[in-house]
């Protein structure tokens, strides 16, 4: 596969790290110095389903398509006010595409989990264009009087179509099962049998866990598909990573012994949208004009499970 479209789409809410001191036991300076988060936007008024709807209008517009011309619809999503139909599914009604559609839930990592499965699709002759989205609202998972983790998080969707091509280097997926690092448990609804015990909690995050296995887990995906490219690191000319935290994003760069030059960034800007984060950046990169055709890009992303994925495109557009 290769892309041949993005679109990103923001709440209107900026919050500042300043606002958060007003009910937070917090500082601008205690949040930049651990996360290099300066302010995020928030869901205030919006609804989600809103957003991916506009992020996907501006892909399939910059693929130069139509909804009709869209085969399939792939969501990565993690959690949003509908159980069911699934977000893919709205979108669809929304944009006004006549195909399939399915959500996935890899966290964090769902955006390149996505795109490997777009890949699969179009390599199997089932689809020629798909919209590949990923939508999230993680500020509604967690306790906004946890001033050690509300601070870290922002809302949004981007969103990108792909089509056949070669634009796909290689890509790798894992899956290690760590509940007890990161969660978020949310009670169902109950039945006369039920008797079990049950509870609904705010998102829980070992930070110092989840911090560690972030840069080791996506440093080793990075060897990996540097080895099997046969690309040195110097040849990629970004790395897009899942922008949790610049600390991260740092000790990855320090690792690969590359500038920061290589990595850019938006989580000073929005937090951490969840799988939502890289194709918001792709779609920075693009509309900015900083892709050009024949550029490597490495993407990198992890989250709860904890899920890993990573790939190396080659931009083609």
């Amino acid at each position: 596969m290769r892309i041949i479209g993005t679109g990103r789409a923001h709440p209107a809410k900026v919050v500042t790290n300043a606002m958060l001191e007003g009910f937070l036991d917090t500082s601008d300076e205690w949040i930049r110095t651990r996360t290099g988060i300066q302010e995020r936007r928030l869901i205030s008024s919006e609804r989600l389903e809103d957003l991916a709807t506009e992020a996907a209008r501006k892909a399939i517009e910059d693929a130069g398509l139509t909804p009709a011309d869209i085969d399939y619809i792939i969501c990565s999503n993690v959690v949003n006010e509908y159980i069911t139909p699934g977000l893919s599914c709205i979108v669809q009604g929304a944009i006004g595409a006549r195909c399939a559609s399915v959500d996935v839930n890899a966290a964090c990592s769902g955006f390149i989990y996505a795109l490997d499965m777009a890949d699969d699709r179009i390599r199997s002759g089932k689809a020629r264009n798909i919209l590949v989205l990923a939508a999230e609202e993680p500020t509604r998972m967690v306790d906004w009087e946890d001033r050690s983790l509300c601070v870290l998080f922002g809302d949004g969707a981007g969103a990108v179509v792909v089509t056949g091509g070669d634009g796909l280097i290689c890509s790798r997926l894992t899956t290690t099962s760590k509940l007890d690092c990161l969660h978020y448990v949310r009670r169902l609804e109950p039945t006369p049998y039920i008797t079990k015990e049950e509870y609904s909690a705010p998102m829980y995050m070992n930070g110092k866990e989840v911090f560690k296995t972030a840069v080791l887990s996506s440093s080793r995906d990075i060897k990996v598909l540097l080895d099997k490219s046969g690309l040195k690191p110097s040849e990629i000319k970004y790395y897009v990573l899942h922008q949790a935290n610049f600390r991260i994003i740092e000790a990855i760069a320090n690792w690969l012994k590359l500038d920061l030059s290589h990595f850019p960034t938006n989580v000073e800007r929005c937090g951490n949208t969840s799988s939502a984060s890289i194709p918001l950046l792709l779609d920075e990169l693009a509309r900015e004009g900083k892709l050009q055709k024949g550029d490597k890009i490495l993407m990198s992303a992890f989250g709860a499970g904890f899920t890993t994925g990573a790939c190396i495109i080659e931009w083609t557009k």
